[in-house]
């Protein structure tokens, strides 16, 4: 194996660790996020949810999450108690409800806390060519595409947990 293939290989397995870290360091600064606004981690990100897809169902919300519709009831509730939502009649159906995100909001309480850490990334994306951060943004949309298929994988039962034999009751207990 040549020296670059090695380090290829060292590369490609320090990845998935990497990632590890990556999602673990996104979850609690979203945490911190929620905390400084007063609400839930799931209600912060359902509310990044609606800022992307603009007004949607309550079902719809559920959908894409996977929480339940009462786990979303709940969810747009607080989010329109402290305003960043609100519920409007759906124009084709009035028995449904859209639930619309508040943009001014939104941006006036929660923009503000992600100022710094949009900085930081604009300065370490300038230490990147084009074509890398081209590669970059192609590799981080790849993986966004596939962590979304493999948790509907998982909330659909296609893969299961290997129960753990160490920590089931043995006969003499």
């Amino acid at each position: 194996m040549t020296r670059d293939s090695e380090k290829r290989c060292e590369l490609i397995a320090a990845i998935p660790q990497e990632f590890r870290q990556l999602a673990t360091a996104t979850i609690l600064f979203h945490q911190a996020v929620a905390d400084r606004l007063g609400m839930h981690l799931t209600d912060h990100k359902c509310g990044d949810i609606l800022v992307e897809t603009g007004p949607i169902t309550a079902g719809e919300l559920a959908e894409r999450t996977g929480l339940t519709t009462g786990a979303i009831t709940g969810v747009i509730d607080r989010l329109e108690k402290t305003g960043f939502v609100r519920r409007a009649k759906d124009p084709d159906d009035r028995r449904r409800v859209i639930i619309e995100p508040l943009p001014e909001r939104i941006k006036g309480q929660i923009a503000p806390l992600f100022q710094s850490i949009g900085h930081a990334i604009a300065g370490m994306c300038a230490r990147y060519s084009t074509r890398e951060l081209a590669a970059i943004r192609d590799f981080i949309t790849s993986f966004n595409q596939l962590t979304y298929e493999e948790a509907t994988k998982l909330r659909d039962g296609g893969v299961r947990a290997k129960p753990d034999k160490s920590s089931r009751p043995t006969a003499s207990e």
